[in-house]
């Protein structure tokens, strides 16, 4: 499992109920050494030659943990972040760790059943990242597996865009307006037939986890949360 920024350091929460919810459908797990930033946010910035230092530098890293682990099948790097996935694409891990596949923590979870008995007391909806882990299923499909109920798409971007709303706070503003529009359509539809409980948006990546928090005030104060994190509070702690 490849943590990465956001699950580690950002949302260190997302991080830990990967682990949990990984050990819970009985996966054996190894993490790499020390915390390891994947490189894309130096590439994506323009640093070129740091981010390909730090891919390089993995990437020697995971030889030496199949070196040292060749006792070991390891068949799947799972992430739980759209920009890890994007960049460990590039490290080439079916060389690494051989037949292996890269595959995001949801769609994981998917393919061994897991799924909530229907939630009560909450409605969810679903916000797809632009930088979407999921690339064997779609996003809305994963959702509604593995909550075990309906969920809803909420379309647009959040604003956050990895380091967006922090650079140009300018332009990522103008972004949420349009997310808040499409966040109260759903809510008021979620909410048409009387529903007076909560209401939860739930995501895949923990930039946009970030940018969701933006909404709280402003969509009937909705709870976000990653959808892996929502899975082990509610499996684990019944």
């Amino acid at each position: 499992y490849f943590p990465g920024c956001g699950s580690e350091r950002l949302f260190s929460q997302v991080g830990l109920a990967t682990q949990a919810m990984l050990y819970h459908v009985g996966a054996q797990t190894v993490l790499p050494p020390g915390y390891l930033c994947c490189g894309y946010p130096q590439t994506a910035a323009g640093e070129e030659d740091k981010g390909q230092k730090i891919t390089t530098d993995n990437r020697v890293l995971f030889h030496r943990v199949a070196n040292t682990l060749n006792y070991l099948d390891i068949k799947t790097v799972i992430v739980s972040c759209g920009t890890c996935m994007d960049q460990l694409q590039k490290y080439e891990f079916e060389k690494i760790f051989p037949g292996c596949r890269l595959l995001d923590i949801h769609e994981y979870l998917m393919e061994k059943g897991v799924k909530l008995d229907g939630a009560q007391g909450v409605k969810y909806m679903y916000h797809e990242p632009c930088h979407t882990p999921m690339k064997v299923h779609s996003g809305i499909k994963v959702a509604n597996e593995l909550m075990g109920t309906r969920v809803d798409l909420s379309d647009r971007c959040c604003g956050e865009s990895g380091t967006l709303a922090v650079a140009r706070p300018d332009i990522s503003t103008q972004v949420r307006f349009r997310k808040e529009e499409e966040l109260v359509k759903v809510a008021d539809k979620l909410r048409a037939d009387g529903f007076a409980g909560d209401l939860k948006v739930l995501t895949s990546f923990p930039a946009c986890l970030q940018g969701l928090q933006r909404y709280h005030e402003a969509v009937e104060k909705p709870d976000a949360d990653d959808i892996v994190i929502e899975l082990a509070t509610t499996i684990l702690a019944s």
